[in-house]
């Protein structure tokens, strides 16, 4: 899900095709691997981000998947000289707020805050502590793409400064930051501030050190960041660079992602999307936040690294796949198995491209 030039640009082009979607499941169409069926819930009007009840019926209703219709991504040439995420991820995860309530720390090391309905904040540090670990292959569909083409390539030489691979855990920090209340309706503005803040809490005070890293500012239950579960706006998360939100960093670009309560807006963003039951409930957080690290690598500062010719990104293309090739599943890390959606990949299905689980 691409930046703020480019949320723009994406939504008025999905405004000539209006999806209006019953609580039943469609198929979507059958090319280069992209094969299953998309969960539809409700109806939502689509302004920018990943929503189930839009996302992959949206790509069936502009044709995306028909022959002679160019699938794949391209490089977008980079961006303030900034493709890809060329060195093993960093993550900092920052639970931005005193809504979190009183942290703590759990049998497994990691932070737990009394405000959490959903129990999301040690889930997703596991996941990030997890991702490059048990050799995982969906980590590796992302290493297909670089940096240093020529814009428009498709394909990336051996020799390229490719995607890293996030061995041993891509999770680097985590921060409570509950010097003040979050705001109840941050702006784009203000979260790109709080990545920032967070670059100095950490100490990544100079653009080498955030070369890599990406900040995801989770936001409280309740609060509606950049409208989130309202009605101006009914994305699930996005991500961007503080270039792109008139935020003048002193340590460099900072990709960052605005990751709000997930379950706010229940299985509209993901819940039980994989699993039922209690074992559901916080699906759509490593779902939705997954997706955001998974383009943020391959698109760091939007929109210079890989989009599709519709500004499509890696994760978008694949968004809500529940069975058939590409579809949903639990990850299995070192630290437990989680929902993640597949992602796009230019070399799969002999370089027609496809919705790719693992990689090798």
């Amino acid at each position: 899900m691409q930046g703020t030039a480019r949320r723009t640009t994406k939504r008025v082009a999905v405004a000539a095709t209006t999806l209006v979607l019953a609580s039943t499941a469609a198929p979507a169409l059958a090319s280069g691997g992209v094969v299953g069926t998309v969960t539809s819930t409700a109806s939502h009007a689509y302004r920018h981000g990943l929503v189930p009840t839009v996302e992959g019926a949206r790509n069936k209703a502009l044709g995306i998947g028909l022959p002679g219709l160019s699938m794949q991504l391209t490089y977008g040439g980079g961006n303030s000289g900034v493709g890809v995420t060329t060195g093993a991820p960093k993550v900092y995860l920052v639970f931005w707020g005193s809504q979190w309530g009183t942290a703590g720390t759990n049998s497994s090391g990691y932070t737990t805050l009394s405000n959490d309905p959903s129990g999301a904040a040690p889930v997703v540090q596991a996941f990030f502590k997890g991702l490059g670990t048990n050799s995982e292959g969906w980590s590796k569909v992302m290493t297909q793409y670089c940096e240093g083409v020529a814009s428009g390539a498709k394909t990336c030489p051996a020799n390229a400064a490719h995607v890293g691979y996030p061995t041993g855990g891509a999770l680097a920090g985590v921060w409570y930051d509950n010097s003040a209340a979050a705001p109840s309706q941050a702006t784009q503005a203000q979260i790109g501030q709080e990545a920032v803040n967070a670059a100095g809490h950490f100490g990544n005070t100079t653009a080498a050190s955030n070369r890599n890293a990406e900040y995801a500012i989770i936001s409280p239950t309740g609060t509606h960041p950049d409208g989130f579960n309202t009605a101006s706006s009914t994305w699930c998360a996005w991500h961007d660079w503080t270039g792109d939100v008139g935020i003048n960093s002193p340590y460099g670009g900072i990709a960052f992602a605005n990751d709000p309560y997930q379950t706010d807006m229940g299985s509209s963003c993901g819940q039980n999307f994989v699993n039922p039951g209690a074992a559901g409930l916080t699906d759509g957080f490593t779902m939705v936040f997954g997706h955001e690290y998974a383009e943020t690598i391959t698109d760091q500062f939007p929109a210079g690294g890989w989009t599709d010719f519709q500004g499509q990104e890696n994760a978008d293309k694949c968004a809500w796949i529940s069975s058939g090739q590409g579809a949903a599943f639990n990850l299995s890390l070192s630290t437990g198995r989680y929902a993640v959606q597949s992602t796009w990949g230019n070399d799969f299905n002999g370089g027609k491209g496809g919705c790719e689980t693992t990689h090798a």
